[in-house]
């Protein structure tokens, strides 16, 4: 959109829309010259636009519409319902477009509604787009799209679910049934409901089937009829009623269950085989020919990409020519329309190189990493292995970035020691082999990360410049606090001894953050002692400080704590404590003898 405008001073150029300024974006851009550019135009862009150019001697403005041709755009999608069965159901869609020349197009699970034969007949497309489906039936429900068009570009689509509700119906029963005899066997009762099944009926030959009269028969969940062992009693008419909470529409028709014998091998391969690449290789497998129903199949277990094989008319396995995809474990898989069953074999193709290792473990250290793999087939001769590992991420520059290997010695086997890691580093590992053939293909990628280095937790420090003094309250420490440390401490043990002796805690709780304390527990006066400060961090002590002697003699009284108990040796304390308690006992049995002699006397002086 063009704007030019003259005037002195030159005017300033702003571009409104829809009465609001337009900021330069990535989709709006507006240069020195007043020219406004609209890039990937939406339906958005649409609306009146205002050229403003102003100085300071006045402004004048200029107005134009833009209108936006292009495809329709859904206003309205429609949204997901569930009706009755029987009743109307609409499905709302809205549009708008430029040119307005539109019309609806309604699909049922991606086909045309009007092209649907259960439906062509009862639905109906609104002029508003809305999509009318009269008296619907079971199958009608699924998922429904809108896809309004004019013929410009790719015309917008949404989509919305639809539910029928209605009582349980059965669906059509195969005539007959075949089940193998000896065998598991399944009679199947297909329905719908809506809401889910909640129960099924069956009958056999036209009565209700007690389940309890026949071992090991039971229902699934799904409501089919499950015979853990066909035998005689399985054969017979059959019919089934499913139920919901809106109830049921009627039985099943009947399905006739025919017994059949399952099938058998006549013939079947080796365990193993073993042959040269570029050979021929053919593996016997055939069913037993009184039964010409039966089709015998082969395929390759764990199929890694495809590998070309023939099956000839008897049933047996052609590999020509024996190639090295051709290893690994095959599966020949007899069946006729009442069951199937199976043989293995193992393919082993000589004079290749080696097959990938597997099953890849990683035990991850600090600096190094334990690993193991399982060899996979050497092709024939005896091969040898290489860890290949690469760093991902690091935390430091060694140099080693890429991928690089180390050589596994012969003694190691199938297990490697790999050291020179660095510590909280992820790594990749890959095991790769080779013979003398040549070289294999790697293993899987494992990817771990290496251990973090422990962290050396050293002794705390003990406090510095430890100092005693006397006053009034007695005895008073001070100290300094031990260099900054990580973990800190969590507390200081004040220790005391006299004449040499044993090392008593006095407190073991002194606060971290205390630098002095009035020393408690020092009970004997005219006495020298020595004290010590240790820092705690949990249990573990630091070694003490300095000790500082500090002396009794000449203090009249002194603080004396409840930890006095643990500086007097526990023998002397139990001897005190004991004296003291007999001559307690003593003191009472004289008071009571005292009192009865004086009673005694009080009563004679009163004859």
């Amino acid at each position: 959109l063009a704007c030019v405008a003259h005037g002195n001073p030159p005017p300033t150029i702003t571009w409104l829309k829809d009465g609001k300024v337009i900021e330069g974006t990535s989709t709006r851009l507006q240069d020195k010259d007043g020219l406004l550019s609209l890039r990937a135009v939406s339906a958005q862009a649409a609306g009146q636009y205002t050229c403003h150019a102003s100085n300071a001697e006045g402004n004048v403005t200029r107005v134009t519409k833009v209108k936006i041709k292009g495809p329709p755009v859904i206003v309205a999608p429609p949204q997901s319902i569930s009706v009755n069965i029987s009743q109307d159901a609409l499905l709302q869609c809205q549009a708008y477009a430029d040119p307005p020349n539109m019309t609806y197009v309604w699909r049922k699970n991606g086909e045309n509604v009007y092209h649907t034969e259960s439906l062509k007949s009862r639905v109906k497309i609104m002029v508003d787009g809305t999509l009318l489906i009269s008296s619907v039936i079971p199958e009608d429900s699924g998922n429904y799209t809108c896809m309004p068009t004019n013929g410009l570009l790719t015309p917008p689509t949404a989509s919305a679910n639809l539910t029928v509700m209605h009582p349980a119906q059965a669906l059509q029963m195969p005539p007959q049934t075949y089940l193998p005899t000896g065998m598991e066997g399944v009679v199947a009762c297909p329905a719908a409901a809506q809401p889910p099944l909640l129960r099924v009926d069956w009958t056999k030959d036209g009565e209700p089937l007690d389940l309890s009269m026949y071992p090991g028969w039971t229902l699934t969940p799904a409501g089919s009829l499950f015979m853990a062992a066909v035998n005689d009693d399985a054969s017979g008419e059959y019919t089934c009623t499913p139920y919901n909470s809106y109830g049921t529409m009627g039985s099943s028709g009947p399905t006739d269950v025919i017994l059949k014998d399952p099938p058998s091998f006549s013939i079947t391969p080796e365990r193993q085989y073993k042959e040269e690449a570029g050979q021929s290789l053919l593996i016997p497998c055939q069913g037993k020919k009184e039964d010409p129903t039966i089709k015998v199949t082969w395929s390759k277990v764990d199929l890694v990409r495809r590998t070309s094989y023939s099956v000839l008319a008897n049933g047996s396995l052609l590999l020509q020519p024996l190639t090295k995809d051709h290893q690994g474990a095959w599966e020949c898989v007899a069946a006729n329309r009442v069951a199937a069953v199976k043989t293995s074999t193992r393919v082993f193709v000589l004079g290749t190189s080696p097959h990938a290792a597997t099953s890849l473990s990683v035990s991850p250290g600090v600096k190094q990493a334990n690993i193991s793999w399982e060899a996979g087939f050497d092709g024939g001769s005896a091969q040898t292995f290489s860890v290949w590992v690469k760093k991902i991420s690091a935390s430091g520059n060694d140099g080693k970035q890429g991928w690089y290997s180390v050589h596994v010695p012969l003694k190691s086997g199938t297990k490697m020691h790999v050291a020179n890691l660095s510590s909280n580093t992820d790594y990749q590992f890959s095991i790769l082999s080779q013979n003398r053939m040549g070289t294999g293909p790697f293993s899987e990628i494992v990817t771990t990360r290496t251990l973090d280095a422990p962290v050396r937790r050293g002794k705390p420090k003990p406090p510095l410049s430890l100092s005693a003094n006397q006053s009034s309250a007695g005895i008073i420490l001070h100290w300094l606090p031990p260099e900054a440390q990580h973990p800190s401490v969590t507390a200081f043990v004040l220790q005391s001894r006299a004449d040499q002796g044993e090392w008593v805690i006095l407190d073991e709780n002194i606060g971290a953050n205390r630098s002095e304390m009035v020393v408690q527990g020092l009970h004997k006066q005219d006495r020298v002692y020595e004290l010590r400060l240790l820092s705690r961090r949990g249990e573990l002590l630091s070694e003490p400080s300095p000790s500082v002697n500090v002396s009794t003699v000449g203090m009249d009284s002194y603080p004396v704590s409840s930890q006095l108990l643990e500086y007097v040796p526990e023998p002397l304390l139990a001897g005190v404590l004991g004296g003291v308690g007999f001559m307690g006992l003593a003191l009472a049995l004289l008071l009571g003898s005292a009192c009865v002699v004086s009673r005694k006397m009080g009563r004679r002086c009163r004859r």
